[in-house]
This record gives structure tokens, C-alpha cells and sequence, in this order.
């Protein structure tokens, strides 16, 4: 009789039972889980979620250092548009880092560069300034610069060179100062074709003689070098009495040993006389 009234009391209620569960999976949002089914997927989500490693777990792999050389140029740089900044970069740049197609302007100053290569530069044809100031560069292979038809400036000032590599002809700007350049190492037609040429730095050089100053130049920098005389082609003609350089409007020539009130001659052609020694 025990065991009769027990299954009487437990059968109502686990009918009971099933229709509350019921009644709960049919008030889901439709195509969602059941409740059975809601719960599996709650835990295995937790253990999925015990299963990440921690944000904020220290990394025991090795650093490995290196020169920068193997970096993306845009993490040791900062790239804007058309503008690439790699100034004083740590570690230390040794090359010239491969540079966005579209780089107009290159700013790798203050760095360890030793040489410049052909291919450094050979893609990247729209370029219109490069400024690599205050490098340790001593070695510009030919034609490294010549695949630039749009480069206007290029400053190589601060340097180790002894030679100046081939320019591209449309420069407006090229900024040599401070390097170890000496005549031998400056073709004398080093600038002739340079007819866009209007600011032209070689000082604090090794210089003995002027070079050929295209007619478009409007400041010319030589002061600081070794050179000894001048002569009436140097700025002027020979040949013709009427020739003037009125575009010439600075010429730095002081901390040279050259005497100049000793050519007179030399100078008729200008509108200012150069700066530098005269007594």
C-alpha cells in the first residue's frame, strides 16, 4: 500500500515537471536553443574562456635585436601621406629601408647609413625630395639617383663622401656641406646640365678650385674649403664683356685661402661681390 500511494504522489508531479520545462523551451525567442541545449552551451563557452591565456601574462620568449634592417619601415618610421620621417631611429638604421610606392618625400636623417645603393631608390620614381642629413654615407654607387625624374631637392650634407655621384638634371636644391669632398672627387661638368639648379651648398669641404656654377644658381655656399684662386670664367666670361649674372645673388667664398681683391676682373659679371677675403 506504501509502495501504491508513493508512485500515486510522484507521477502527478514529474508530469508537472515536464510541462513547466516545456512551457519554458516554447517561450524562447524562435530558432534559439532550448533551455538543456542553452546550458551546454554556456559551459562549453567557459571553458573555451578558461582556455585563453591571461592579457597580461608575461612573454618568457627571447628578444632578438637587430639593426632595423628586418623591420617594416613603417613601424621604425613614421609614413604619412606620401611622406616617410625615419630620424634618428632606434635600432640603428644602416641602409636605406625599403619605401612605400608612393614616397614623395624621405626624411632619414640623423642615422647610420653607410651607402647608397641603385636598387635603394629604383622603384620609387616619385620622389621629390630626398634629405639624408648627418649619416655616415662615404659610398654612392652611379645611377642611384638617376631613375628620380621628379626629384627637386637632395641634401648629402653631413657625410663622409670623397666623390659626388651623377644628379639628376631637374635639382633645384643640393645641399652638400660638411663632407670630404675635394676637387678630384667633383667632375667639372658635375652641374652643367643642372639648368633648374638655384641653390647649390658645398661648404666646409676639401674643395681647391670653384666648379661650374650653372646660370640659374642664386646662392652658392663654398666658404670653409682649400681653394686657392679664381679666375675670370669662373663666374663670368672671357670671351664676352657683356655677359651678367644677375640671378647670382649670394656667394660665400670666406674661409678659403684664396685672396680675392687680387680678381678684380673676376666679378664684373655679378651684381654683389662674393663674401671672403679681400685683404
Amino acid at each position: 500500500m506504501k509502495a501504491l500511494l508513493f508512485t500515486c504522489v510522484l507521477v502527478p508531479w514529474l508530469v508537472a515537471a515536464s510541462a513547466r520545462s516545456s512551457d519554458q523551451d516554447s517561450q524562447l525567442i524562435p530558432g534559439s536553443l532550448s533551455g538543456r541545449e542553452l546550458n551546454g552551451y554556456n559551459l562549453k563557452s567557459r571553458r573555451a574562456r578558461r582556455a585563453l591565456p591571461l592579457a597580461d601574462e608575461a612573454d618568457d620568449s627571447p628578444i632578438v635585436e637587430g639593426d632595423g634592417t628586418d623591420l617594416p619601415t613603417c613601424l621604425l618610421c613614421v609614413c604619412l601621406t606620401g611622406s616617410v620621417y625615419c630620424e634618428e631611429v632606434s635600432p640603428d638604421m644602416t641602409m636605406v629601408p625599403a619605401l612605400p610606392k608612393e614616397t614623395a618625400y624621405l626624411y632619414g636623417r640623423f642615422n647610420k647609413i653607410k651607402k647608397i645603393r641603385t636598387k635603394d631608390f629604383a622603384d620609387i620614381v616619385t620622389l621629390k625630395r630626398i634629405d639624408l642629413t648627418g649619416n655616415l654615407i662615404s659610398e654612392i654607387e652611379d645611377g642611384a639617383f638617376s631613375k628620380l625624374p621628379l626629384l627637386e631637392e637632395l641634401s648629402l650634407a653631413e657625410n663622409r663622401l670623397v666623390k659626388l655621384p651623377m644628379l639628376p638634371a631637374k635639382l633645384s636644391v643640393f645641399n652638400a656641406n660638411n663632407n670630404n669632398l675635394k676637387t678630384k672627387g667633383v667632375k667639372v661638368n658635375a652641374f652643367k646640365k643642372m639648368t633648374k639648379l638655384v641653390n647649390l651648398f658645398l661648404a666646409d669641404n676639401q674643395l681647391e678650385a670653384v666648379p661650374y656654377i650653372p646660370e640659374s644658381v642664386r646662392i652658392l655656399h663654398l666658404q670653409n674649403n682649400n681653394i686657392t684662386e679664381v679666375n675670370i670664367n669662373t663666374f663670368c666670361r672671357s670671351n664676352d664683356t657683356y655677359y651678367l649674372r644677375p640671378i647670382l645673388s649670394e656667394v660665400r667664398m670666406d674661409g678659403n685661402p684664396v685672396m680675392l681683391s687680387k680678381y678684380p676682373d673676376s666679378f664684373t659679371c655679378m651684381k654683389v661681390l662674393p663674401i671672403g677675403r679681400y685683404r
